[in-house]
């Protein structure tokens, strides 16, 4: 079930808070500067990962800190190992590959609550991410013994107690 809320996500009770970085981001606006003022490892952490790994945009990062708090860094825009390399807009593409590694580490990890704010503001933007999101629910199951993928909404239906 997906659940809009507003307010500020740092207070937010869901296992993980996910936000769209580039390559060795700053950190240094908006919900990124939250968070690396909240959890300077968590920043140091991922240069450090980003330093060792060489991401590619359309990635994704977990980060675990003290007390359960759970970070995932999804790499949206393009960009370089440089630090004070200044980055471009977040593509449709990389957001869609991003959002695909976000669902596996979720998967991986067993989280059952996420806390994602929204990546751009206009009603381009926010189409895009949706249908991107839409893409990605589409075929998020795949049938065992069929190599056919199906949706959510399918599985849902599916299940006595869960379905509409």
């Amino acid at each position: 079930m997906i659940q809009l809320v507003e307010g500020d996500i740092l207070l937010s009770k869901a296992q993980v808070i996910a936000h769209g970085v580039s390559i060795n981001d700053a950190m240094d606006k908006g919900l990124a500067l939250a968070l690396h003022d909240h959890y300077p490892a968590m920043h140091k952490d991922f240069h450090h990962w980003c330093h060792q790994h060489h991401p590619k945009a359309g990635d994704a990062w977990l980060w675990s800190g003290v007390g359960g708090k759970h970070i995932i860094n999804l790499i949206t825009r393009e960009g370089t190992d440089a630090h004070d390399h200044r980055h471009g807009k977040a593509s449709i593409s990389n957001v869609n590959h991003a959002l695909k590694a976000l669902v596996k580490i979720i998967d991986k990890e067993n989280f059952t609550s996420l806390a994602l704010p929204r990546l751009a503001t206009d009603p381009a933007s926010v189409r895009r991410r949706v249908e991107a999101l839409e893409r990605i629910m589409e075929r998020l199951v795949v049938i065992p013994g069929t190599n056919r993928s199906v949706g959510l909404d399918v599985i849902l239906d599916l299940v006595p107690f869960a379905g509409s």
